[in-house]
C-alpha cells in the first residue's frame, strides 16, 4: 500500500477528529491507538509527510525497503507499532517519579530524517555555521547530538494533566516523549554558559559597573530556556553532575540532596580563585488549565572573592503556555532583586509578562540603586536577546517621548473589534522588533546564536549540546553517580526510546525499593557532598558544599544506577 494513500478506516477516523470540538482536538494516544490501530503506521507516516515542509534530503523507510525522495519534499518515517504508554499519578505523598512510560516504536525525528539531520549538521560544521570553535586550543567538543529528537506530534499531555488543575506537579509522571535527554542537574549547569560575565565583573573596579555585569549574568542564566519546552529528567536521590571547563575557567559539582521535596544543590568555583557561585533550587510546578508555571524557590549566591563581595538573588517565574492545545511557548515574569551584601547596592529587575498585545514579550527592565537609594542607572532589554544600561535621566526622557508618540496607536488598537475570550489556546504574541537602543546606552550582554538544526536537538544551545558528552576514559574518572552514566538519559540521547523508558522504570523502582529499605531499617538518607545549613548572607535555609569531591575518592558513593 502506498504511504500517501491511507485506508478508508484511517480517513474516517481523521474526519471524526476534525469534527470534534477544539477542546478535544488533541486526542490522547490511547484513543488514537484504538481508532487507527490497523493503519497506524500509515496514518502517522502521512501526518509526518504533511508536516515536513522544509526542503531537505530525507530517506523514507517503509518495512524493509528504503527509498530516497528525489523531489526533496519527503519526511522520514520508520515502520512502527502503535505507540502507547502507561500513565501514573502517585497518590503516596512520599513517592513520585519522573515517568513510568513505554514507547513501542523506533526512534523518529521532528522535521527531517536522522540521516539528513546528521548530514546537514556535518555540512553546517564544514561551513562553521552554528558550530562551536575550538576554545583556546584546549578541546574540540561535540556540536550535535547522536540522534535527532523523537517526534511529539502524536502525543497529548491533556490525558495526564486534566485531573491536575491547580495541583503541584512534582508527583505527576509524564511520558518520556515530553522529556529532553538531560537531567535537571545538567539543566541548572547552563547557568554557567556565560561565565565570561562573572570574570568581567571580577576585573571591574567600579561597584556599580560590577552590579551591571552581575545583573546581565543573572538574566543570561535563564536565556537558554527560550523554546526549551522539553522536561529535564528528575534527578535520582544522590545523583551528581560535575563539569570542568578549563576554557571558561571553572569547575562545578551538583547533587540531588532531597527527594521530597526535590532539591538540587550546586557549587561552582573559579580555577583561578576569583569567584564562587552556588545555590540550591527547588522548582515548584503548578498546572493552571492551559499553562504550567514554575516557581523558582531557592537562593543563588555569587561571591567575587577579590572584591570581598557577595550577591544573592532568586530567578523569575517561568510559564509554559498551551500545554494542551496550540503551539508551546515560554515567558518569564516576576521581580528579581540582586543585593550586594558588601556595599548595600541593589538591582531590581522586572521580567515583564507579555501583556494584552504582546508588546512586552520577553522584556526586562530595571534599575540599580546605591545604599542611599539613589538610582544610578537603568537596565533594559530582552532575556532572549540582549541587555543594555543607560543613565536614568536619558531613559525617562526617551520613555516620555515614546508614550507621546504611541498614544494614537494605543487608542486605535482599543477601538479595533476584539476577538473575545480565547478558550482554545493562548497564542504566542507576534515577535516585536528587536530592542530599541536608547542613544548613550552601553551593551552589557548579547545572546549567542544556537547551533544549526537546534530545533531537531530539543532547541539546545551550543553549551547544552556538550553537557551529556561522555568522552573516552571519562567513566574511570567520574563519580559512579554522575548523570552521564545514567542509562535512561543515555538511551534517549541515542534515540532508543523503548530502552530509555524501560531503564527509567527500572531506576525509579530501584529508588522506591531503597527508600522502603531505609524506612524499614529506620535509616536517614545522608548527602555526600552538601549539607543543610544557613546562607551566611540571607539567613535563609540553604545547602552548602562540604568539599572534597575533586579528590576523586568515591568508594562510599551510593549505587543508584
Amino acid at each position: 500500500m502506498v504511504v500517501g494513500d491511507p485506508s478508508n478506516r484511517t480517513r474516517l477516523a481523521v474526519t471524526r477528529v476534525k469534527q470534534t470540538s477544539l477542546s478535544h482536538f488533541r486526542l490522547c494516544v490511547s484513543s488514537v491507538s484504538l481508532a487507527l490501530h490497523p493503519a497506524l503506521d500509515l496514518s502517522c507516516s502521512a501526518k509526518r509527510l504533511y508536516s515536513h515542509r522544509r526542503r531537505s534530503r530525507c530517506r523514507a523507510a517503509c518495512g524493509a525497503g528504503v527509498a530516497r525522495d528525489q523531489a526533496g519534499k519527503g519526511g522520514c518515517f520508520r515502520r512502527a507499532q502503535g505507540p502507547g504508554f502507561k500513565l501514573c499519578i502517585m497518590n503516596n505523598e512520599d513517592e513520585f517519579y519522573d515517568a513510568v512510560t513505554g514507547l513501542d516504536s523506533d526512534e523518529s525525528c521532528e522535521g527531517m530524517s536522522e540521516a539528513s539531520f546528521k548530514d546537514a549538521v556535518a555540512d553546517g560544521a564544514q561551513k562553521n555555521n552554528g558550530s562551536v570553535p575550538q576554545d583556546n586550543g584546549i578541546k574540540k567538543r561535540r556540536t550535535t547530538l547522536p540522534a535527532a529528537m523523537f517526534s511529539r506530534n502524536n502525543f497529548s499531555v491533556w490525558s495526564i494533566l486534566k485531573k491536575c488543575i491547580g495541583l503541584e506537579l512534582s508527583k505527576i509522571t509524564m511520558p518520556i516523549v515530553f522529556n529532553e535527554p538531560l537531567s535537571f542537574l545538567q539543566r541548572i549547569t547552563e547557568y554557567m554558559e556565560h561565565t565570561y560575565l562573572i570574570q568581567k565583573a571580577c576585573s571591574q573596579t567600579d561597584p556599580i559597573e560590577r552590579m551591571q555585569t552581575v545583573a546581565a549574568f543573572a538574566v543570561s542564566a535563564v536565556a537558554s530556556q527560550w523554546d526549551r519546552t522539553g522536561k529535564p529528567f528528575n534527578p535520582l536521590l544522590g545523583e551528581t553532575y560535575e563539569l570542568a571547563r578549563e576554557d571558561q575557567g571553572f569547575r562545578l559539582i551538583s547533587e540531588q540532596v532531597s527527594h521530597h521535596p526535590p532539591v538540587s544543590a550546586f557549587h561552582t568555583e573559579s580555577l583561578d580563585g576569583d569567584f564562587t557561585f552556588h545555590g540550591s533550587i527547588y522548582p515548584k510546578l503548578k498546572f493552571w488549565g492551559k499553562s504550567v508555571e514554575a516557581e523558582p524557590k531557592g537562593t543563588i549566591t555569587l561571591e567575587l572573592l577579590k572584591h570581598k563581595e557577595a550577591y544573592t538573588w532568586t530567578n523569575p517565574y517561568c510559564c509554559v503556555h498551551n500545554v494542551i492545545l496550540g503551539k508551546l511557548w515560554i515567558e518569564q515574569y516576576g521581580t528579581v532583586e540582586i543585593v550586594n551584601h558588601s556595599t548595600g547596592d541593589k538591582c531590581v529587575l522586572n521580567f515583564k509578562p507579555c501583556g494584552m498585545f504582546g508588546k512586552d514579550l520577553h522584556r526586562v527592565e530595571g534599575y540599580i540603586q546605591d545604599k542611599s537609594k539613589k538610582k544610578r542607572c537603568v537596565i533594559y532589554g530582552k532575556w532572549t536577546e540582549c541587555m543594555w544600561s543607560v543613565d536614568p535621566q536619558t531613559f525617562e526622557g526617551n520613555k516620555k517621548s515614546d508614550k507621546k508618540g504611541g498614544a494614537d496607536t494605543k487608542k486605535q488598537k482599543q477601538e479595533e473589534p476584539g476577538g473575545g475570550e480565547n478558550d482554545e489556546a493562548d497564542d504566542m504574541p507576534e515577535m516585536q522588533e528587536s530592542v530599541a537602543v536608547i542613544p548613550g546606552s552601553t551593551l552589557l550582554w548579547r545572546i549567542s546564536s544556537r547551533p544549526a538544526h537546534s530545533a531537531q536537538m530539543y532547541n539546545f544551545t551550543n553549551f547544552a549540546v556538550t553537557l551529556n558528552e561522555l568522552e573516552p576514559g571519562m567513566e574511570g574518572v567520574l563519580a559512579p553517580t554522575d548523570c552521564r552514566l545514567r542509562p535512561d538519559i543515555r538511551a534517549m540521547e541515542n534515540g532508543n526510546m523503548d530502552e530509555a523508558s524501560k531503564e527509567k522504570e527500572r531506576l525509579e523502582e530501584k529508588q522506591r525499593a531503597s527508600r522502603k529499605e531505609r524506612a524499614r531499617e529506620q535509616e536517614d538518607w545522608s548527602t555526600r557532598w552538601f549539607q543543610s545549613g544557613t546562607n551566611p548572607y540571607t539567613g535563609s535555609q540553604d545547602w552548602l558544599y562540604t568539599g572534597g569531591y575533586f579528590n576523586r575518592k568515591y568508594t562510599d558513593c551510593p549505587d543508584i544506577y
